[in-house]
């Protein structure tokens, strides 16, 4: 009996297709024609955009070591862990 390999060939992604990469052409162009012409608005609301970052970063922040490197690096003496 033959066995055949099944086909290993999936179908490429929509986002790699060229109506996809056309597609996020134009939204990245209507995008910068968008903040272009409303740019006074905008600039208004970067300071409040930033503000409300800071918590976000913060939060989202402390999955990559955060405050756990300085409860290890902490003298081997010192019992004041929690």
């Amino acid at each position: 009996m033959i066995h055949s390999a099944p086909s290993c060939d999936p179908s490429p992604s929509f986002w790699r297709s060229k109506p996809a990469i056309a597609l996020g052409m134009l939204l990245v162009i209507a995008l910068f024609y968008l903040a272009r012409e409303h740019y006074g608005h905008i600039s208004q609301l970067l300071p409040y955009v930033i503000l409300l970052l800071c918590p976000l970063m913060h939060l989202f922040g402390h999955h990559h070591g955060g405050h756990r490197q300085h409860r290890d690096a902490a003298q081997p003496g010192d019992d004041n862990r929690s």
